[in-house]
C-alpha cells in the first residue's frame, strides 16, 4: 500500500457548535434559530443559493459563533439536520476543503502543486484556486456546494446562477488554450449517487457546463463527510451529463 494511501483524508475541525431550532431563513443571508437554552439569535448565512430542500422550519441546526466584535451577527450557520443526512450550509467550508485537497494531490492525482493561491482572476472572473505544479503546469480549479440531494442524485445549482455559468465559461477558454482547467463540485449532503446539473432549475448553468466539459475542462465531483466534529474529503461521485427536466 502506498504512503498517499495511508493518508487520512482532508479535514477541517469544525469550532464550538451550538444547537438550535430553525425558525426561518430570510433576507437571503440571514436565519432565525432558537437555541436549546430557548434563546432567539439570528445567524448568518454565506449561502447565496435558495437552500432547497435543506431549510425547513422545525428542524436542528448547529451554529458557530465568531469573537469578531464588529460583526453584526456573532453566529453563523454551519448545518442543518435533514431526514436523510446532516447538511453543511456554509458555502466556504468546500472551498477550504479544496485548496487542502489540491496540497493533497487529490484533485490533479499525480501531479504535485508547488503552490495553491486562491481567487485568482481568470477573464472577467475569479476562480477559487489557481495551482501552480512543480512541472510548470498552471490548473485553474473553480469550487460549487452541492446541498440539493433527489432520489440520490445531487444537483447544482438549487437557484438560477449567471454567476456560475460565466465562470463556466472562464474555464472553457483557459482548457481551450491549453491550459488545464477544473470545475470540483462537492457535495454537502450524504446519499448521493449520482450528480447531474439542474436543469428543471438553470438550464443555462447546465447548457454551460456541458459546453465547458466538451470543450476540455475537467468535471470532478465528491462527497463531504460531515459529522458533529468537522468536515473531510470524502468518495468520488460519478456524474450524468444527460439533460434532466
Amino acid at each position: 500500500m502506498s504512503e498517499r494511501t495511508l493518508k487520512p483524508p482532508p479535514r477541517i475541525s469544525f469550532p464550538q457548535l451550538f444547537e438550535g431550532r430553525l425558525i426561518k431563513r430570510y433576507k437571503r443571508f440571514l436565519a432565525d434559530v432558537e437555541l436549546i437554552s430557548g434563546e432567539v439569535v439570528t445567524a448568518h448565512t454565506n449561502n447565496t443559493g435558495s437552500m432547497l430542500d435543506c431549510s425547513e422550519p422545525g428542524r436542528p441546526v448547529w451554529l458557530s459563533r465568531s469573537s469578531d466584535p464588529k460583526r453584526a451577527h456573532p453566529f453563523g450557520w454551519e448545518l442543518i439536520s435533514m431526514p436523510d443526512s446532516l447538511v453543511g450550509v456554509k458555502t466556504l467550508l468546500p472551498n477550504k476543503l479544496a485548496a487542502l485537497a489540491a496540497e493533497a494531490r487529490l484533485i490533479t492525482a499525480s501531479a504535485n502543486p508547488k503552490a495553491v493561491r486562491r481567487e485568482v482572476r481568470a477573464g472577467r472572473s475569479r476562480l477559487d484556486l489557481g495551482l501552480q505544479m512543480e512541472s510548470g503546469e498552471e490548473v485553474f480549479v473553480e469550487v460549487k456546494s452541492s446541498t440539493l440531494v433527489r432520489e440520490k442524485v445531487a444537483f447544482f445549482p438549487d437557484a438560477v446562477s449567471a454567476r456560475g455559468a460565466r465562470h463556466l465559461e472562464e474555464l472553457e477558454a483557459l482548457a481551450k488554450s491549453g491550459l488545464r482547467a477544473v470545475i470540483l463540485v462537492l457535495v454537502q449532503r450524504g446519499g448521493a449517487m449520482s450528480f447531474s446539473p439542474a436543469d428543471g432549475i438553470d438550464p443555462v448553468w447546465g447548457a454551460a457546463l456541458r459546453k465547458a466539459v466538451s470543450g476540455g475542462v475537467e468535471l470532478k465531483v465528491h462527497e463531504v463527510g460531515l459529522d458533529l466534529l468537522g468536515a473531510s474529503w470524502g468518495r468520488a461521485i460519478a456524474f450524468d451529463l444527460g439533460k434532466r427536466g
